[in-house]
Parts: C-alpha cells; sequence; structure tokens
C-alpha cells in the first residue's frame, strides 16, 4: 500500500482546525440568520418592516445551513467517538435545536399566506424562537464542554450518559449561551443595519449596539470564570499523537485553573480572545458610525475569535467527561483512522473551494439593499 504523504498527527490537528473553521463558517453566515429572526418582532414593527427581514435573510439562510451539515458531517466522519456520545448525551437539547430551525422555513412559507394581522404574528414569534433557541443552545452546549460531560466508556468503547437535559443548564452553560446569543445578535444586527434604510436599520443600529457591548462584557466575565474559578482537565499520561484512537488509554486529572495551562504554554493564543473582544468593539463602533458593512467585518471577526478561543482553551479536549475523566475524548485518541482521515482531506480539498465559490457568487447575486420598493414592490415571489 503506498504511504500516506501526512502523518497522522498532522492529519488530526488539520481536522481539528477545519472542524473550528467549519463551526465559525456556519456562525457568521447562519448566525446571520439567526440573529435576523430572533431580532424581528423588535427592529421590525409593522408589516412591511418584518417582510423585509424576511427577505433579507430569505434568499440565502438554506445555503447558510450548508455550513451547519458540514460540521456535523465532519464530527460524524473525523471524530466518531465525539459524534456518538455528544449526539447521544445532548440528545433532548439538540431535538429542541431542530425543532426551533424547523420553525424558520415553515415560517418563511406560510407567514404571508393569510392577510391577518394574528396569523402573522404568530409567525413572526415563531422565527424568534427559530433564532434566539438555537443560538442560546450552541452557546450552553460549549458551555458544558468546559464543565465536562457526565458521561462513561466501558472496555468495548460503549458509551453510558449518566446526565439529563436540565443537567446541561448550569449557571456557566447559561452564561455561554447568553455570549452566543449576543454575538449573534450582534451579527444580526449588522446586517439589517447594512442592507436596509430607515426606521428598521436605526432600529437594528441600537440592538447591535447594545449586543456588541453585551459581547464583550459576557465573554469577559465567561473567561474569568472559565480560567480563574472552574475546574480544569489536564491529561497527565503520555499521549502518542501517532497512535491509534484509544479514549481509555490515558490518565486526566482535575484542578482548578488548568484550562489556564494552554495560554502559559503558548502565548500567542491570547490572540483569540483579543481579536473576540477587537471584533465586538469594531462592530460597536461601525454601528455607532453607520458603517453597517465594517461593522459587520467586526461582528464576523468577533465570533471567529470567541470560536477560536473556546477551542484553543480546550485543546487537546473535545468532550471531557465528568464522571470518569480518564475516558475524556481528546485530538490524539478520538479520531478516525489515519486513512480515513486523508482521503477525507482529499475530498474536502476538493469540495469546499466550490462552496466557497458558489456562496460567493449567491451572496454576488442577492448584493445590494433590501427595501419596500426595491423589494417588496418588484418581486411578485418576495415573503
Amino acid at each position: 500500500m503506498t504511504a500516506i504523504p501526512l502523518d497522522y498527527e498532522v492529519l488530526r490537528l488539520i481536522w481539528w482546525a477545519l472542524l473550528g473553521i467549519l463551526l465559525i463558517g456556519f456562525a457568521i453566515l447562519g448566525g446571520m440568520d439567526l440573529g435576523v429572526g430572533a431580532l424581528l418582532p423588535f427592529a421590525a414593527r409593522t408589516d412591511e418592516e418584518r417582510r423585509v427581514l424576511l427577505n433579507l435573510s430569505g434568499p440565502t439562510w438554506e445555503g447558510n445551513q450548508v455550513w451547519l451539515v458540514l460540521g456535523g458531517g465532519a464530527i460524524f466522519a473525523a471524530w466518531p467517538p465525539l459524534y456518538a456520545v455528544s449526539f447521544s448525551g445532548f440528545y433532548l437539547a439538540m431535538i429542541a435545536v431542530l425543532l426551533a430551525l424547523i420553525l424558520r422555513p415553515v415560517g418563511f412559507k406560510f407567514r404571508s399566506k393569510v392577510p391577518s394581522e394574528g396569523w402573522r404574528n404568530v409567525w413572526d414569534w415563531a422565527l424568534f424562537v427559530g433564532g434566539f433557541v438555537p443560538a442560546l443552545i450552541f452557546g450552553v452546549a460549549v458551555g458544558n464542554l468546559f464543565l465536562g460531560a457526565p458521561f462513561r466508556l466501558d472496555d468495548t468503547l460503549r458509551a453510558t450518559y449518566e446526565g439529563n437535559f436540565f443537567g446541561l443548564l448550569a449557571p456557566f452553560a447559561l452564561l455561554a449561551g447568553l455570549v452566543s446569543v449576543a454575538m449573534l445578535l450582534t451579527q444580526g444586527a449588522t446586517i439589517i443595519a447594512a442592507r436596509t434604510s430607515g426606521a428598521v436599520a436605526e432600529r437594528a443600529r441600537q440592538y447591535g449596539q447594545w449586543s456588541a457591548l453585551a459581547t464583550i462584557v459576557l465573554f469577559v466575565l465567561g473567561g474569568v470564570v472559565a480560567l480563574w474559578m472552574l475546574n480544569g482537565y489536564t491529561v497527565t499520561s503520555v499521549q502518542d499523537p501517532l497512535g491509534p484512537s484509544n479514549p481509555l488509554g490515558k490518565t486526566v486529572v482535575v484542578a482548578p485553573g488548568a484550562w489556564r495551562a494552554n495560554y502559559t504554554n503558548y502565548p500567542w493564543m491570547m490572540l483569540a480572545p483579543i481579536l473576540a473582544i477587537v471584533g465586538s468593539l469594531a462592530a460597536w463602533l461601525g454601528l455607532r458610525a453607520r458603517a453597517g458593512l465594517w461593522a459587520f467585518a467586526g461582528s464576523s471577526l468577533a465570533i471567529a475569535g470567541v470560536i477560536a478561543t473556546a477551542g484553543l482553551t480546550l485543546f487537546p479536549f473535545f468532550m471531557p467527561s465528568s464522571a470518569d475523566p480518564g475516558v475524556s475524548l481528546t485530538v490524539w485518541d478520538a479520531s478516525s483512522s489515519h486513512l480515513t482521515l486523508f482521503i477525507m482531506l482529499v475530498v474536502t480539498v476538493v469540495f469546499l473551494p466550490i462552496v466557497l465559490a458558489y456562496t460567493a457568487w449567491v451572496y454576488r447575486v442577492m448584493r445590494g439593499p433590501v427595501t419596500v420598493g426595491t423589494t417588496l414592490k418588484r418581486n411578485p415571489n418576495a415573503y
């Protein structure tokens, strides 16, 4: 058999980074739609204003979901133990996310079918739920990674989850959920401010300024709690980055302040939280200056910084176990085989540029302002 040109360690690191990139891509593009949905009943007050926001997200939201599908597929194919534990342990939370996401296409399609204020208000609040609930639960899930998930693995690597849905709602996890909500509200507000006008854009600027500042405050607070108040996880045995995947072959200790270790050993990692704060400040300044696209760029950088901060802080852990720390899932013991990762990388190198090119083309076609005059009155297919 021909030798694989990249060693196992490099491929594991590449797929760890690619998973982060896919999650960032979804948070920037899909999160934009979630933010618009969560702001719908507040930034838009009249029926026409709300239709403007629906037609802002309507043409692209389905394509933006591709990043979520790719992220889930990457977890399934590249990190099977992580997929098995997270998708079974967080099952009810994921069902809640899926039900909320289902409200979005239904709301888009059915809201304008009946010219009744009551009917349309129901769907407006359904779209709010479809934006707010996923944003909250995604953040809560990340917060629980820092706390550790209550699972065990037996000798055959069969997972047993010992928690429940309400156990996920710990104070720190809810704080992480609020960071996610504030971050995505800012993202939604910036695109509304950039592509609409009038009262809707002004309200979005106000909400976006508040949410950008809230993102900074909540993110800093969460960092202080995570790094100085939570118990973190540390691998104390030697892990072979080139060895086979077996989460049972290591020892892990739980210690206060352990999540600070990566920043002590690799100071360059501080660039991630700095990017999160600077990006949020840029979004705030852009909204104040009525520079919508600059605000959107700043908000997108903040999203990248927040997600990168979480990944770098946890590294090499994917999902620590609070029930049995020794079976925690890490980059070095929860991946697919060497050959599988390489084949997936080749496929990704071929198809990811196609996805990027298509996404760029769609946004180019759909560029420009969305207003009552340019969209609702001229387009008979408008929502």
